[in-house]
């Protein structure tokens, strides 16, 4: 097997799987499984007595994760998911009547509903379509949709069906440039591409960490730019929130400045440190190491499936390549192919019209091979 940026030691799963559903949910490195467990143990023994500890390493993985972002520590919180973040702009803003929301037609629901159900404050979602059947969103499109005025640009990093990747900082340049802010559903390319939210003028993102990250699900991080979260209303105030925390008897509600402010109480400290486990991971092997060998791994895939007679329906050109490659077989229906797969032993999933691949850092050319074969044998088949 080839090296991996991603040790292979640290995935189990590769014992029983060719595991390539990261954009699915992705399966815990063994430091991850082993940081939730230590958390449990430890309070079984001691209790609340191990919580100064369980403080100082959630000041960890908050630093770690706000590396891996590129953004200022204090710009970072803690959230259920992805929809948490994002609800926390659609719900926290001060919306007018008539005021607009500019969206891809072909967003993940996390990144749609949270705007549609402003319908009843006057608030219009406006849909930008992609190219063809495709997922290619022009620049050009985004700009009509933008030129009536908007409130917010909301936009998935890579898009779930078929990962078409986004140019973001020439997204938030031209949010900026209309006066919205610019939000960024980041879970399907946080912790696969490197990510510079405060350089590229981010507003707003937020990423579950069950995906790229291969964190436990139910634990994400948001990023909060200091001039964005000044406009949201905190919508969920509790002891946590407040600049004077655990001080339980001064009942003054003074927001803590930094994004902690929508942190609403306990923690979710089984969570966080298994995302923190999986955070180290991947800064130690380097994001710019990871995403080289996915978008190696992913080009060499792209090309087999076309090679072995499958149609490729990922569009990688112009920089829109990701992390994602879908396809389709002739003759066999997107779940019949996938069914077929998982029973061969590929972790693939049904999604974008067809059948949807996404290696991680620990994959290795061998198992793409491996999985090309498998194809090829499915479109030789009657």
């Amino acid at each position: 097997m080839a090296d991996t940026p991603l040790p292979r030691s640290e995935f189990p799963v590769t014992d029983r799987w060719t595991y390539l559903n990261h954009a699915g949910v992705a399966p815990l490195p063994h430091s991850a499984a082993a940081a939730v467990a230590a958390y449990g143990a430890g309070v079984e023994a001691d209790g609340g007595e191990a919580y100064r500890a369980h403080e100082a390493r959630e000041a960890e993985v908050r630093a770690a994760a706000a590396r891996l972002m590129g953004v200022p520590v204090e710009d970072v919180a803690f959230v259920k998911n992805t929809t948490e973040g994002l609800a926390f702009v659609s719900s926290g803003l001060d919306w007018q009547p008539g005021d607009r929301v500019v969206v891809p037609a072909c967003e993940f629901p996390s990144n749609l509903y949270p705007w549609l159900a402003l319908a009843d404050r006057g608030v219009d979602v406006v849909q930008v379509e992609p190219e063809e059947a495709g997922e290619r969103l022009p620049m050009e499109s985004f700009e009509a949709a933008l030129a009536g005025g908007a409130r917010v640009l909301a936009v998935s990093w890579v898009q779930y069906g078929r990962g078409w990747q986004a140019d973001v900082p020439a997204l938030s340049r031209l949010a900026h440039a209309h006066g919205a802010l610019f939000v960024l559903d980041a879970i399907q390319a946080l912790g696969c591409i490197p990510a510079h939210f405060a350089d590229w003028g981010v507003d707003v993102a937020s990423a579950d960490g069950h995906k790229w990250l291969l964190g436990p699900e139910g634990c994400g991080v948001m990023y909060a730019s200091p001039a964005a979260r000044e406009q949201l209303r905190v919508l969920e105030p509790g002891w946590n929130s407040v600049v004077h925390r655990q001080q339980w008897e001064n009942r003054a509600l003074v927001l803590d400045p930094t994004a902690r402010r929508f942190e609403a109480g306990t923690q979710n400290y089984a969570g966080i440190f298994g995302l923190g486990a999986s955070i180290d991971l991947l800064l130690d092997a380097g994001l710019d190491e990871v995403w080289a060998h996915v978008n190696g791994l992913c080009e060499h895939l792209a090309a087999g499936l076309c090679n072995a007679g499958a149609e490729l329906l990922t569009d990688r050109a112009d920089g829109g390549g990701s992390g994602i490659v879908t396809f389709a077989v002739a003759g066999m229906s997107p779940t019949e192919c996938t069914a077929a797969l998982v029973q061969r032993g590929f972790s693939v999933r049904a999604r974008g019209g067809g059948v949807r691949v996404s290696p991680h850092g620990y994959n290795t050319p061998e198992e793409i091979d491996a999985f090309v074969s498998a194809v090829a044998a499915l479109v030789r088949s009657p």
